[in-house]
């Protein structure tokens, strides 16, 4: 796992027990090297991001219980794909940031000052 550190350069915060988050489904956006998407944003979803992930393929909102997903609705925090935060950027719908509870591997996709631009 890499080190729990977030953006900020200091310790790692939890994202959400409730539901629970993170690649590892710790609460925490932790990674490591088999984590392809790279879940390290941790993002307050809503309506307009939902609907977005929806057309792009991606439906955040049904339930998958065989990946321990209860599905999200609007207002649940999240450790979202960085290229998909980013995505969503470009499309005007990027959700809010917890600074705090994002892993610091998303600065190898995201840069610090747009992060913050979009933080809670």
């Amino acid at each position: 796992m890499d080190p729990s550190i977030n953006v900020l350069g200091t310790a790692l915060k939890t994202c959400s027990d409730d539901p629970k988050t993170g690649w590892f489904r710790d609460g925490c956006c932790n990674t490591d090297n088999t984590d392809r998407g790279v879940h390290t944003v941790c993002v307050v979803v809503d309506d307009a991001f939902l609907t977005f992930s929806s057309s792009a393929g991606n439906d955040l909102t049904t339930p998958r219980l065989e990946y321990n997903f209860p599905g999200l609705k609007a207002g649940d925090r999240w450790c979202l794909c960085a290229s998909r935060w980013k995505q969503a950027l470009e499309e005007g719908c990027a959700p809010p940031v917890d600074l705090e509870a994002t892993h610091r591997r998303t600065l190898e996709i995201i840069e610090l000052s747009v992060l913050e631009m979009h933080a809670l």
